[in-house]
């Protein structure tokens, strides 16, 4: 290949990222226009409700799946934290990393069985779930492909959309994560 082509090629951005720029938009707006109609019940809900001492009675009474789910997305937070603080490409990082995808494939896997918000049907939150179970490889395939800059974009956007964002949603008032700590 020609010096002139590698560099052309190495501009172009590829499929995925082209995919990437289309599809994080439109789900970032599609969880703003789902949210819209609950927005004005959720403040009121959560202007009566007051942190206090967990309730971890309500947290045991919960399924398996649901435990499970909440004890790996813990473990998912506190390594991914770790790992984003800590220096990268180092022994540390690459196990480190394996925890965590180990970590993120059992809160997405788990989440499948998950559908307390919408009846017994999934609800628009397991967009994110689809979306870990395909990032997850191809964040691991960009990393061995020395591929940093796709890793990056692929692991901080499972780590800010599967686990803040989502675990944000967890404490809308009603859930259980509202209940443990704020009702």
């Amino acid at each position: 290949m020609s010096r002139v082509s590698q560099t052309s090629a190495q501009a172009a951005p590829s499929r995925i990222e082209e995919i990437r720029r289309v599809v994080l938009p439109l789900a970032a707006v599609g969880l703003a226009v789902a949210l819209v109609p609950v927005a004005g019940g959720i403040v009121r809900a959560a202007s009566g409700g007051r942190l206090r001492a967990p309730d971890w009675g309500l947290l045991a009474a919960q399924p398996l799946v649901i435990q499970l789910h909440l004890a790996a997305a813990v473990v998912a937070l506190v390594i991914g934290a770790l790992v984003m603080l800590m220096r990268k490409g180092v022994t540390f990082h690459r196990r480190a990393g394996w925890l965590w995808v180990t970590a993120m494939s059992i809160v997405a896997g788990s989440s499948i069985f998950i559908t307390g918000v919408n009846g017994d049907r999934w609800s628009f939150i397991h967009m994110i779930t689809g979306w870990t179970l395909i990032a997850l490889p191809l964040a691991v395939i960009a990393a061995r492909r020395h591929d940093v800059k796709q890793h990056r974009r692929f692991m901080m956007g499972m780590f800010y959309g599967g686990l803040i964002i989502a675990g944000g949603l967890t404490f809308i008032p009603g859930r259980t994560m509202w209940n443990v700590f704020f009702a």
